[in-house]
């Protein structure tokens, strides 16, 4: 059998999570960096995502964020935003969804973002009838059937 070289297997790569845990100071934008949400996932490490000024860009996650920060649907983040291509940003910090609420709360955020949702817009209208989602069928109907 071959000797172990290395330093642990695949459980000491997965690690434990347990600073995501701990409080975090609140990081806001600076030049040259936009808040955006993101749109769907792409694959191969890059998102697509709505910039808070408007602009949909690709974004690129960045390899320190890669495979320990998972970014989904509706997840607000912060994007560096690339000097020679306006229509992709990269991936710089992803916010908890207390500090998303913080960020709205502060102003820095605009009040019609749509926090906590799976997928980020589209989604204004919303259902009133409950009784839409299903029919009921009276005892004469089923013996039709």
């Amino acid at each position: 059998m071959p000797k172990n070289k290395g330093k642990g297997g695949k459980n000491r790569k997965r690690g434990k999570n347990e600073a995501d845990d701990e409080k975090r100071e609140l990081i806001f934008k600076e030049d040259g960096q936009e808040y955006a949400q993101v749109l769907r996932m792409l694959g191969n490490g890059r998102c697509e995502a709505t910039c808070i000024d408007g602009t949909k860009r690709l974004c690129h996650i960045r390899g320190k964020m890669h495979k320990k920060v998972w970014i989904a649907a509706g997840d607000i983040i912060l994007v560096g935003l690339r000097d020679y291509q306006d229509d992709k940003a990269d991936v710089i910090l992803k916010y908890m969804p207390d500090e998303a609420r913080l960020l709205k709360a502060y102003g820095e955020l605009p009040e019609n973002t749509r926090l906590n949702e799976g997928i980020a817009g589209g989604l204004d209208e919303e259902d009133d009838g409950a009784g839409d989602d299903y029919i009921e069928f009276e005892d004469e109907d089923i013996d039709k059937i």
